[in-house]
């Protein structure tokens, strides 16, 4: 935060200044008591296990100031706030700082993919502006605020990833975040046992729109069937991209080389080589995300697309042991569109020894998360891969449905990360490539870190 005063958080969370000086300077927010900093407002949020209010005193020995909701009266030396509910507290915080910026923000939503298209959309950004990014994975009712606080006079744009856990949070992240530019990846099953239906999910996403100004534009992957059945519904300003020939921009003659992506990128009758440093068709549809973005933020899609040769992912990682096999590290989290991507990865990573998928189960996909991952080893029955090994419960009926479609694709099930990583070093060859991925709750990075050393 730039200029901001206890006096100004005051006004801005409508408060009560119960003690300390209302001219103190605050320069960033923090929510753990441990990574505190000088000149930080502390905000204890309260959460299911743990009210920070109570690690009020041990913040102060650094923090600037903190806010409050359960002090009504307290006698110290520096700033403390009195508010209603330090949650909100925090979003209108961000709505005072939002108003004070006068630069277009970019908000990405989306079942699968939010992260990587964001980080491609700020990278060809980058190649002309100066870019704020969401920082790790604030993307939450909590982050997102935290992050609009973090915008700089410098910035010239800003990208901000907006997620969701449950109905209506998309739409109160918008109405912060106010975006020129809005961008919806996919609709998937992730978060459908909160939401019941994908129409619910995808209602949720396109909230997305509900702050956006006027003349701003919706960017939409017309390769989802969800998203191109919207095309003449919605009333806001719509941008397709996709490898379908009626997106406004499209990736053609798709190639897989060497670990890299090769397509066109075609808008109108101007076309584009690109040249992109991952794999995965997911990816090129990111990629033509992000340039759709840039070219209508006025930056020429070959300065735009002359970025990607040197793009680094932050989700999928290839691990190349030396002397060993390659390991496909995309362990963050799981659901069935991301899995089913990850897979195809695997299958354009280049080898002439085995290619072995290690997968877990997948959360959160409420009554159906048996037939969800069924259908994942249906996926799998037809595609070049050598060996799975599953881990958990759900995952069984991923291997149900290869030992079903595919006899050849051989088939194990262990019951916990150890076993597996076990199992995995006595059959692993040089030159192999191995998957490992399932959700946060299965700690598959477990797997990857012992499978490294």
């Amino acid at each position: 935060m730039e200029n901001i005063t206890v006096r100004d958080l005051v006004e801005a969370t409508n408060g009560t200044l119960l003690c300390g000086d209302e001219h103190t300077v605050v320069s960033d927010i923090c929510i753990d008591s441990k990574s505190v900093k000088e000149g930080d407002i502390f905000v204890p949020i309260i959460g299911e296990r743990v009210d920070a209010h109570r690690f009020i005193e041990q913040a102060l020995e650094i923090a600037a100031a903190t806010l409050t909701s359960e002090h009504f009266a307290v006698s110290a030396s520096k700033p403390y706030i009195k508010v209603k509910d330090t949650g909100k507290a925090l979003q209108d915080i961000a709505a005072y700082v939002r108003r004070r910026l006068q630069i277009p923000i970019v908000a990405v939503t989306g079942s699968v993919g939010k992260t990587t298209t964001r980080n491609m959309i700020a990278t060809a950004l980058r190649s002309q502006k100066q870019v704020f990014e969401t920082q790790k994975n604030f993307n939450s009712q909590i982050g997102v605020p935290i992050m609009l606080t973090r915008i700089s006079s410098a910035d010239e744009i800003a990208v901000l990833e907006c997620g969701m856990s449950e109905e209506g949070q998309i739409h109160i992240l918008s109405d912060l975040v106010k975006p020129k530019y809005a961008v919806v990846s996919t609709i998937g099953v992730a978060h459908i046992e909160q939401l019941k239906t994908q129409e619910n999910i995808r209602k949720e996403k396109l909230s997305i729109i509900d702050g956006m100004s006027p003349d701003g534009v919706l960017f939409l992957n017309g390769n989802d069937k969800m998203l191109a059945e919207v095309k003449d519904s919605l009333t806001c300003n719509i941008c397709y991209y996709g490898t379908e020939e009626w997106c406004d921009y499209r990736a053609e003659n798709i190639q897989f080389d060497k670990g890299r992506s090769y397509f066109d990128c075609v808008h109108g009758d101007e076309r584009v080589a690109v040249e992109l440093s991952v794999l995965g068709q997911h990816n090129v549809l990111n990629c033509v995300a992000a340039l759709a973005v840039a070219d209508t933020c006025g930056i020429p899609m070959d300065v735009a697309a002359g970025t990607f040769a040197y793009f680094h992912g932050l989700r999928q990682t290839i691990i190349q042991l030396e002397n060993r096999f390659t390991i496909l590290d995309d362990t963050y989290n799981a659901s069935p569109d991301s899995m089913k991507a990850s897979l195809d990865v695997l299958c354009h990573i280049e080898t002439e020894s085995k290619r072995v998928a290690v997968l877990g189960d997948m959360f959160e996909l409420g009554e159906d998360s048996q037939q969800y991952h069924y259908e994942v080893g249906m996926y799998i029955s037809e595609l070049p891969i050598d060996e799975l090994v599953v881990v958990g419960e759900q995952a069984k009926f991923i291997s149900q449905a290869v030992r079903e479609h595919n006899s050849a694709i051989r088939i194990c099930e262990m019951s916990d990360n150890e076993e597996a990583v076990m199992y995995l070093l006595g059959i692993l060859m040089p030159e192999d490539v191995v998957l490992v991925k399932g959700s946060n709750g299965m700690h598959m990075n477990e797997i990857v870190q012992m499978l490294q050393q």
